[in-house]
């Protein structure tokens, strides 16, 4: 019986350590999974697509003095170079299925160019998408429409400002730019041509009714023809804003702080200041490119600045 005993003992230790021995051997995964959101607004189904990340070096691109920019980030646990969300946006108003950018693929190198993943893990399929809305034609926001020149959204109509498509895809400033400065003209060209050349290139002029329900409302400066979408189901709203702000540590404290990628920093200041102004005042959600994923919130309005309240986790019912 003793010897028994001590047989059964020796086996539980050794399964004991060969299961020790295992969990120690286990390597770190280091990948996050697609990434979504899902919540309802009103009727409408809205899933906040993540593209991935991308590193700012934001003290030395915002425009302010750099340990200023240091010392707000260091408020937040942050640093820099800032690790940066890229989101999309996708809308399903019962009738129509609208993605509100694209993500970078692989203009950006290869921490970005996760939405198309984040879209078919949220259950949807690139053909499903009826409309595309372009806040403005830079690459993190246009770069997912192509795969190999071919469209990754076949059955869709592309929409964004004329003041942008006519700045962004001139053949004439592509050929007056500088060497450096090319492909802000040749990358929108080339991501927009499989669309353009089937006729589903649809550029519109100042504020517009797209769809029952999202509407663009232009909010020029960040690009000549930069554009906000408001998205309105049974009195709620939620106010997609672009890239009216790009790190929340520092430009809901001080929204009068602009950024190198402004083409005209006065103008994307003061239409960042209304946005802002016009969110606490309402209510309203807003969504944004570049706040921490999902990046939907309410602000509220604290001293000469503001405070970003995220949504609150939950499952549509």
């Amino acid at each position: 019986m003793m010897f028994k005993s001590l047989t059964h003992t020796g086996v539980a230790i050794a399964a004991a350590l060969a299961c020790t021995a295992a969990s120690a051997a286990a390597p770190l995964a280091k990948v996050q999974g697609p990434g979504y959101y899902r919540m309802m607004l009103g009727d409408f189904e809205v899933t906040a697509l993540n593209d991935g990340t991308v590193d700012l070096p934001v003290d030395k691109i915002l425009h302010q003095p750099e340990a200023k920019t240091r010392k707000a980030l260091e408020k937040s646990f942050l640093k820099t170079p800032l690790e940066t969300s890229v989101n999309g946006y996708l809308v399903n108003t019962g009738s129509k299925l609208v993605l509100i950018d694209t993500g970078a693929a692989g203009l950006f190198g290869p921490t970005l160019g996760k939405l198309l993943a984040s879209l078919k893990a949220s259950g949807y399929a690139p053909e499903q998408v009826d409309e595309i809305y372009i806040t403005h034609m830079h690459s993190d926001h246009f770069g997912g429409l192509t795969q190999e020149g071919k469209a990754v959204f076949p059955n869709a109509v592309v929409r964004a400002d004329k003041h942008d498509t006519d700045h962004y895809l001139s053949k004439v400033n592509l050929e007056k730019a500088p060497a450096d400065g090319k492909g802000s003209f040749q990358r929108p060209i080339d991501a927009l041509l499989p669309y353009s050349d089937a006729g589903k290139l649809v550029p519109f002029e100042g504020d517009t009714d797209l769809v029952p329900g999202i509407k663009a409302v232009g909010s020029h400066g960040h690009t000549p023809g930069h554009t906000s979408y408001v998205v309105e189901s049974r009195g709620q709203k939620l106010v997609l804003i672009g890239d009216l702000m790009h790190v929340q540590s520092v430009q809901f404290d001080d929204p009068s702080v602009t950024i190198q990628f402004d083409s005209d920093a006065k103008a994307a200041l003061a239409q960042r200041k209304s946005a802002f102004a016009e969110a606490a005042k309402h209510g309203h959600l807003i969504g944004a490119a570049h706040l921490q994923f999902p990046g939907i919130g309410h602000l509220r309005a604290q001293g000469k600045g503001y405070t970003f309240v995220p949504v609150n986790y939950t499952v549509p019912r």
